[in-house]
């Protein structure tokens, strides 16, 4: 939970090499920006793009899970279920860029993908069956960065939260002038207003609300289970309790609205 900015990015070219060249154009333009670091340019095909060929420490591990995709099937025997199957491309262009302490990296790419899965039938059980993904025939990527706890103050504040958050939207307002940008939805609202102040305000409230939402599950938990620690990041900032009593009146109103 946290204040996050996510984009999908798209390509019609079947190029690879066009790929290749728009996503180190976008690397570039996030090497001119304040970004803390800046992944190399990695190129992965087969094997090499599932998440599970590398360990958990592995710099690309993040990212490669970033890049798979998820597609539905809905349950032909119950209407309100469905499956859920996880997608790992076939060819990976892509580089990560970290904004800062206490945010989220920013992994940009574009990825090809199978026209077709083997899936377990999960109606004829002990049965294989293939399951079009609908994602043959572009690039894509689909990704998202937390910037909220770069709001913590042993991280920088709100002037550090600020040149994370808009860093991160800098960078994909060049990927919509290289014309790959498909979506961005900004927690924050941001992208759509390109107001600081109103983000300055909107980041503030969050930081409010989950403190609220820790403190209360913190005093839960503790009734039930004394010794349970809530380990969570809004925790860490020196000034928790304020902000836990600050959430807690804003949880009571909107509580209080709901009656």
């Amino acid at each position: 939970m946290g204040l996050t900015i996510h984009y999908g990015l798209r390509s019609r070219t079947r190029s690879p090499k066009k790929a290749r060249e728009l996503i180190a154009r976008l690397r570039g333009r996030a090497l001119d920006l304040p970004f803390k670091q800046v992944g190399d340019l990695i190129e992965l095909q087969g094997e090499e793009c599932d998440s599970d060929s590398c360990d958990r420490d592995d710099p690309k591990h993040w990212l490669l899970i970033q890049a798979g995709q998820f597609v539905d099937i809905p349950d032909p025997t119950c209407r309100s279920r469905s499956y859920n199957y996880n997608v790992s491309p076939t060819h990976v262009v892509a580089f990560s860029a970290w904004p800062g302490e206490g945010c989220e990296e920013a992994n940009s790419g574009l990825c090809r993908y199978p026209a077709r899965i083997e899936i377990d039938d999960p109606v004829r059980r002990g049965r294989k069956r293939m399951l079009r993904t609908k994602l043959g025939g572009c690039w894509y990527w689909h990704s998202f960065c937390k910037t909220q706890y770069a709001s913590n103050a042993k991280c920088g504040g709100v002037e550090h939260f600020l040149r994370c958050h808009l860093s991160v939207a800098r960078m994909l307002d060049f990927a919509k002038e290289l014309g790959i940008l498909d979506e961005v939805s900004d927690e924050g609202e941001y992208w759509e207003r390109r107001d600081v102040k109103a983000l300055v305000e909107e980041v503030g409230e969050w930081n409010e609300l989950i403190a609220g939402f820790a403190g209360k599950f913190k005093d839960l938990i503790g009734d039930v289970q004394p010794e349970a620690c809530v380990e969570s990041a809004i925790t860490e900032y020196p000034d928790f309790e304020h902000l836990e009593a600050a959430g807690a009146e804003r949880l009571d109103a909107i509580g209080q609205d709901k009656e």
